[in-house]
Order: C-alpha cells, then sequence, then structure tokens
C-alpha cells in the first residue's frame, strides 16, 4: 500500500509521520505538542518542474523553537477559539472566569487544549489513504471552565490532501458551551506573501474594537482576487452559506502557478466564521476556520451547547491545485 504511518524524534517529543510513498507527500503530527501539525507537504499534480513537493506549514526546526512560539502556530482551539474579554463569561446564570493568557489585550484566548499532550486513539491504513485519530480528555479542572469532556482530532492524508475532523463529547452531567477553531500558518513553500492573492468566501466582515473584539459587522464587498502586497489583515468574516456545501479559501501564487484551497464545512453548528491574519515578517498568513465568532462564549454567536454525551463534529480540507 502507498500509505504509511511512522513516528521518529523530534528533540524529546516524538513525531509521527502520514506518508504517501508514492507521491512523497506527507503530514507530520506532534501529538505531545497538542496534536499540532508540524509539517504538511502536498504534491503540485499540475507543474511541470522537477520537484513538484510544495511545503505548505510554516514548520518550527526544532523543539526549542517549537516551544519559544507564542503564535498558537497550527493550534487546535478548543473549547473556544480566539478571544474572550477579560476571560469573563456567563452561562446559564453562573459567571466564570478563565486565566487571561492575552496579556496585551486583557483577554482570554485561544481555549486550553494547545500545548496539552494528547494520546493516539486509532489509525486507519488503506490504500487509498491514512489517518490518524488523537485524543484529549478534559476532567472539568481547568480554571473557569468546569465542564468536562472528551476532544478527538482525525488527521486524513489522501490523493485529496489534508482532512481534519474534529470531534467534541460532552463528558459531564449539565450541558457546556463549545466552539472549535484551527490555526495554521500557510506558506507556499516559503514565498513572501506580499507576492500572493488571497480569495475570502466571507459574507459579511466582522467589525472589531481596538482589542479585537467584535462591535458588529458589514457586508463583504470585495469579491474575487484580493492582492495581499501590503495589505495587513488580522480580521474576522462571517462566510457565505452556500446552501451547506461548505466554502473554500484560496491563496494564490502567480509565480509558481500554485492553487491552495482550504475548505470547511458550513451548516448548522458547523464552520461559519473565518480569521485570516498576516504576520510582520510577511512570510506566512494565517486562515483560521472557527465555529464561532470571537468572544462566543458573551455574544453566543455560533457558540455550540452540548447535553451530556451529545457530540459536535466538523470537517476542513487542504488541498493543492
Amino acid at each position: 500500500m502507498p500509505f504509511e504511518i511512522h513516528h521518529q524524534p523530534f528533540g524529546l517529543l516524538t513525531e509521527y509521520v502520514i506518508q504517501n510513498t508514492e507521491t512523497g507527500e506527507f503530514v507530520s503530527l506532534l501529538p505531545a505538542h497538542g496534536a499540532i501539525v508540524r509539517q504538511l507537504v502536498l504534491r503540485h499534480r499540475g507543474s511541470t518542474q522537477e520537484s513538484n513537493l510544495v511545503s505548505l506549514i510554516r514548520a518550527p526546526k526544532s523543539q526549542q523553537a517549537l516551544l519559544a512560539d507564542e503564535t498558537h502556530a497550527s493550534a487546535l482551539l478548543f473549547p473556544f477559539p480566539s478571544r474572550i474579554r477579560h476571560g469573563i463569561y456567563a452561562f446559564e446564570g453562573e459567571m466564570f472566569t478563565l486565566p487571561m493568557n492575552e496579556a496585551h489585550h486583557d483577554n482570554a484566548i485561544h481555549g486550553f487544549v494547545f500545548g496539552k499532550a494528547f494520546e493516539l486513539f486509532g489509525q486507519e491504513i488503506s490504500t487509498s489513504e491514512a489517518s490518524l485519530t488523537l485524543r484529549y480528555l478534559h476532567d472539568g479542572s481547568y480554571p473557569g471552565y468546569p465542564f468536562p469532556f472528551e476532544f478527538r482530532i482525525r488527521y486524513t492524508l489522501s490523493s485529496a490532501g489534508l482532512t481534519v475532523t474534529y470531534e467534541a463529547q460532552n463528558t459531564g452531567n449539565r450541558t457546556a458551551p463549545v466552539s472549535f477553531g484551527w490555526h495554521p500558518y500557510f506558506t507556499l513553500n516559503e514565498e513572501p506573501v506580499d507576492q500572493l492573492t488571497i480569495e475570502l468566501p466571507a459574507a459579511k466582515q466582522v467589525l472589531l474594537d481596538d482589542r479585537l473584539l467584535p462591535v458588529g459587522e458589514e457586508l463583504f464587498e470585495q469579491k474575487g482576487e484580493l492582492a495581499l502586497r501590503d495589505r495587513v489583515l488580522d480580521a474576522a468574516f462571517i462566510v457565505e452559506e452556500n446552501n451547506g456545501e461548505g466554502v473554500t479559501t484560496v491563496l494564490r501564487s502567480a509565480k509558481q502557478g500554485l492553487q491552495l484551497n482550504v475548505w470547511q464545512e458550513t451548516g448548522p453548528r458547523k464552520f461559519k466564521y473565518l480569521v485570516v491574519y498576516t504576520p510582520a515578517g510577511r512570510d506566512n498568513i494565517a486562515i483560521e476556520s472557527l465555529t464561532s465568532n470571537v468572544n462566543a462564549l458573551n455574544n453566543g454567536q455560533g457558540l455550540i451547547i452540548l447535553e451530556p454525551n451529545e457530540v459536535a463534529k466538523g470537517t476542513i480540507r487542504v488541498s493543492l491545485s
């Protein structure tokens, strides 16, 4: 079979690799560090160049670089993505206070499973794909979030690219508020962002205040390709409904003839929101699919309420054309 799963050392961590031995495509994962994707390399099937493998994720080169990184690169954002004002929220008449881990804006940000150790939960290999499922269990002891859950993430490599599927189950005895996002920083062989274009499936843009918290929304009218040259983005969007068929953010390189497609599932309790961020280094771009708006634990926009034993799930796909 062309697909295989193996592991290798990454500093003191163990890195798992799902690989297509026929094409050279692979994705590497770090279960002990938040189950993040460290590397993603896919084949450009339309290329006439000798080397048609394309690096798509900004990858830390060492464990030291990984631990020093404060950008939440590739982080799984659960049980809430983005920011919660002052870390304070109310749920079913009770007030909760989360640790503020974004000091310069006085917010709680991006949940708390990033950096945590996940366990291997399952793997599957067939002639057409291979997948790894990783799991994190929360017993309700995290400050400000007394809602136990089981969180699973499945990464699948196939000829269509990388599929990322999350499942979250409420393992407590009361209803629980959850939402999820993925925080990858994409690159096209490290080509400068200023040479790329982006096409956004946005219906509305979320208006943010100086603490990057929502204060409203407006129609998004910039359809088609947008040049990223000198464009600074740290923006949240509400995506088009598209009859539940999902929507795709497209990152293009005219120079390389490459098109990165980030598809997110839409529909009830799926990925209705999108955040796009251009870091100061201008060598990568964050394209974050989210199930909820910023500050959702307070404004309820996209927030999923899980009954005991109920499961929320959704899918994101990354492909190259």
